[in-house]
């Protein structure tokens, strides 16, 4: 994903190493007829393909492995327009920052939309995941604009771990959409954007909070305006 100018971008998931050599030697060998314009669509039209192939499993289940390859054409432009860019000088940080944010916000609406309307996921739930996930979206989008600081990942888990594990659970809603707990049966994808919701949410708290304490010891209030704010609280001495 492309960034910003004046930006450090964190990316620490299991498989970034791998995945940014993996990258540059495919940008080395893109045709030059092949721009990071065209990988930006490519992957935002494969996003919105998956959302369509959940929702038509719900009457045609093998629809769930074009979702699959949906998923796999999404990494390949999505992570590969910006390494082209910048393999070929070509960097345009603030329109591809901006583009990429708006069709991934876009993108993952089509998703769970999907998912929702093939019955493989329960609304509300699916509209908590999607709140949290916003939600983490809008403090990385702040903390790159306060800070300087993209954050690509959190807790050695990023976008592309995040496309292996929902490809893992779409080959197994062929088998089956259900999983049993406690003796309770719940769909699979429930359980897993619950506690996807849960630990978004608390990336996000935990983020925002520590964000909130670094800006605030580099910009802290003047103690002469401290001190007059204190004693103007406490009001005439008696």
């Amino acid at each position: 994903m492309p960034t910003t100018p004046r930006e450090t971008r964190v990316h620490g998931s299991l498989l970034a190493a791998a995945e940014k050599r993996l990258l540059i030697r495919l940008a080395g060998r893109m045709p030059g007829g092949v721009n990071s314009d065209h990988l930006t669509g490519l992957g935002a039209i494969a996003m919105l393909a998956a959302g369509v192939c959940y929702a038509a499993a719900a009457s045609w289940p093998p629809a769930l492995l074009l979702a699959v390859g949906c998923l796999a054409i999404n990494w390949f432009g999505d992570s590969l327009d910006g390494t082209l860019a910048r393999v070929r000088k070509h960097e345009r940080p603030r329109y591809g920052f901006y583009v990429d944010h708006v069709l991934d916000a876009v993108g993952i609406l089509f998703l769970l939309a999907g998912l929702v309307a093939g019955g493989f996921a329960h609304l509300g739930i699916a509209a908590a995941f999607l709140t949290a996930y916003y939600l983490l979206t809008i403090e990385i989008a702040l903390a790159t604009h306060a800070l300087g600081t993209f954050r690509i990942s959190y807790w050695k888990f990023g976008p592309t771990e995040l496309r292996i594990l929902l490809a893992f659970g779409s080959l197994q809603l062929l088998r089956s959409p259900w999983s049993t707990i406690a003796g309770q049966q719940l769909l699979l994808f429930d359980i897993g954007l619950a506690a996807g919701a849960v630990g978004i949410l608390i990336t996000f708290l935990i983020s925002a909070t520590r964000n909130t304490a670094k800006l605030y010891r580099l910009e802290p209030l003047p103690r002469s305006a401290c001190r007059a704010e204190a004693l103007a609280k406490a009001g005439p001495v008696i």
